[in-house]
């Protein structure tokens, strides 16, 4: 596989007269985390039907792991792996027999196959649960489980619709140091999720899809620096070199009790250079300073005209 895991070219997709994907364009690198974030409605999961080949495009080209999604179906699936908001664990089976059925599945041999769920349940912390029935594992170790059956045919490019919905924060950061385990292994990740801050934990780039189109892209700081309220926080050892300070930066809003002035700003390196070189003209000492940017609620509000119930950072 070449430097992309994933390629789309004016994918279009229409249901009838509603036009649900209207001209994606995307390029996800190999061995890196993509996250596409978007509200209900603005064609995430079909975008990844398209990408997985459960639903054709009616237009544009569409390229997963180096094999065309329309007409090499056979050899995209060969190569991906695919896991759902909800796991697709068998409850009647113990751990260690889903991982079984998922080898054989794939016609591995079963000496293969036992060795392959082996590694697995130790990789993923399972061992002592790998002969309980899934029907008794928690929610974090049924995503466990199942991200682990994906892996059994060991895909190149994994797609996770909202793997940690639903799971405690401590399920969440062990789901997260996984995902990136799989990633520093030269797995490619397509996630989509309902959290923007795992998609600002985990993604090395992020697009927003709304009304069947991506309105942006970039990496979580890029996408921040697009929304107005970025600003500098300046604090200050006494309200003198406070009132100093004011005067210079007149454009600034003074907290007093805080001794604090909050200059609007990117937090870019020149503009921080410009910045301290104004103060230290008039030798005002800074006892502290920081840089706040929008966080991805911010920029989601501002990209897409509303919040949303399903993207959230709670």
């Amino acid at each position: 596989m070449n430097g992309s895991a994933i390629t789309a070219s004016g994918l279009r997709k229409a249901y009838k007269d509603k036009i649900v994907l209207d001209g994606i364009d995307l390029d996800v690198r190999a061995g890196t985390i993509f996250a596409l974030l978007g509200p209900n409605g603005a064609g995430k999961t079909t975008t990844v039907n398209v990408l997985t080949t459960l639903l054709t495009p009616d237009a544009g080209k569409v390229v997963v792991a180096g094999h065309d999604v329309t007409t090499e179906t056979k050899a995209v699936r060969a190569a991906i792996g695919v896991t759902g908001q909800f796991a697709s664990v068998d409850d009647l089976l113990t751990g260690e027999e889903n991982l079984l059925l998922m080898a054989d599945l794939l016609h591995l041999p079963k000496a293969e196959g036992k060795q392959i769920a082996d590694r697995l349940l130790d990789r993923f912390d399972l061992v002592e649960a790998a002969s309980k029935l899934a029907a008794s594992y928690s929610g974090g170790m049924r995503r466990k489980l199942d991200l682990a059956m994906t892996l059994v045919g060991k895909p190149r490019v994994i797609f996770l619709d909202e793997p940690t919905t639903g799971l405690d924060p401590r399920s969440r950061r062990t789901m997260w140091e996984i995902i990136r385990e799989l990633v520093a292994d030269g797995t490619t990740i397509f996630l989509t999720t309902q959290y923007l801050e795992e998609a600002d934990e985990l993604a090395d780039r992020i697009a927003v899809l709304d009304q069947g189109r991506l309105v942006a892209e970039g990496t979580a700081d890029e996408l921040k620096r697009r929304v107005p309220g970025s600003h500098i926080r300046l604090r200050f050892t006494n309200r003198h070199e406070l009132d100093v300070a004011a005067r210079v930066l007149h454009e600034s809003a003074r907290d007093d009790e805080e001794l604090t002035l909050r200059v609007p700003g990117d937090g870019g390196v020149r503009s921080l250079r410009a910045l301290l070189d104004r103060l230290d003209a008039q030798s005002i000492e800074v006892e502290e300073l920081s840089v706040h940017t929008p966080d991805l609620d911010d920029v989601f509000l501002a990209l897409t005209g509303h919040k949303n119930k399903e993207v959230s950072t709670r």
